[in-house]
C-alpha cells in the first residue's frame, strides 16, 4: 500500500490583497507552499506528494522543488476550475491500487503538526475514510442580520484538512459529484454525499488555514518570530 499527498494550489487567492495567490507569497525567505510540502517531505509515512497547480506557476514549483530538495514532489498538474476539479486531475495523473491512502491538503495550511498527520494516516488505514477537524469553541449563533437561534457546539467541527481516504473511495466519490454536477466545498462532504461514513480526527488549532490578510500577518509573525 503506497500514500499519496494532493495538494490543490490553484486558488487565486481572492480574499487577500496581494495580487500574487497567497500560496507563492515568500515568509522567511521561501514560499508558503514550500512550507507545507515540507510537512509531508519529512514524514517517513508519505510515498509521493501531486501538485494541482495554475501554469503559471509550474516553473516555479519546479524551482522550489530543486532548491528544497523536495524529493516526493513526483508531478505538477494543471487544476481545475473548482477545488473537486484540480483533485480530479491529480487523481488521474498517476496509477493507484484502489486501496492506496490519498490525502488531499490545502496549501494554504503550512503549521499542520506532524503527529496530527500520523494520527490521520494511523486512522485512514482502520476506517478508510478520515476528516481532520476541531471541535467549536465559541458560542454559535445562526442567522442573518439578527439571532435566529444557538446551535450546539458539543456537535460542531470545523472541518480541517489533511482529510484522507482509500483511493477508490476518492474516485468513486469524486466521479459521482461530476455525474450529478455537484460543487462541494471539500472532499469529506462528496465522500458523505456517495454514501461513505467519514471517521473525525482531531485536527490543532494550529493547523489553520491562511484566508485573507490577518491570517497572512499571524502567519509571518509565527514564522519570523519562532
Amino acid at each position: 500500500m503506497s500514500t499519496f499527498v494532493i495538494i490543490p494550489s490553484g486558488g487565486s487567492g481572492s480574499r487577500t490583497s496581494h495580487s500574487t495567490p497567497k500560496q507563492y507569497l515568500k515568509f522567511g525567505g521561501k514560499e508558503m507552499i514550500v512550507y507545507t510540502l515540507e510537512i509531508f517531505q519529512k514524514c517517513d509515512l508519505i510515498d509521493e506528494i501531486i501538485v494541482a497547480a495554475q501554469p503559471d506557476f509550474f516553473s516555479l514549483l519546479q524551482s522550489v522543488k530543486a532548491q528544497h530538495n523536495l524529493s516526493k514532489l513526483t508531478k505538477i498538474v494543471e487544476g481545475g476550475t473548482e477545488r473537486q476539479h484540480s483533485v480530479y486531475n491529480a487523481l488521474k495523473s498517476f496509477k493507484t491500487d484502489e486501496n492506496d491512502l490519498v490525502l488531499v491538503h490545502d496549501a494554504a495550511r503550512p503549521l499542520l503538526p506532524g503527529n496530527v498527520l500520523e494520527k490521520a494516516i494511523k486512522s485512514a488505514e482502520i476506517f478508510d475514510s478520515v476528516v481532520v477537524g476541531i471541535k467549536a469553541r465559541d458560542t454559535l449563533i445562526k442567522g442573518n442580520d439578527y439571532v435566529e437561534t444557538y446551535l450546539d457546539r458539543n456537535e460542531v467541527f470545523y472541518a480541517q484538512t489533511p482529510q484522507i481516504f482509500r483511493a477508490g473511495i476518492l474516485m468513486n466519490a469524486l466521479s459521482n459529484a461530476n455525474k450529478q454536477d455537484f460543487i462541494g466545498t471539500d472532499e469529506s462532504m462528496l465522500v458523505n454525499m456517495a454514501s461513505y461514513k467519514v471517521k473525525i480526527i482531531e485536527g490543532s488549532s494550529l493547523n489553520f488555514k491562511i484566508t485573507d490578510d490577518d491570517d497572512i500577518k499571524l502567519f509571518e509573525y509565527i514564522v519570523t518570530c519562532k
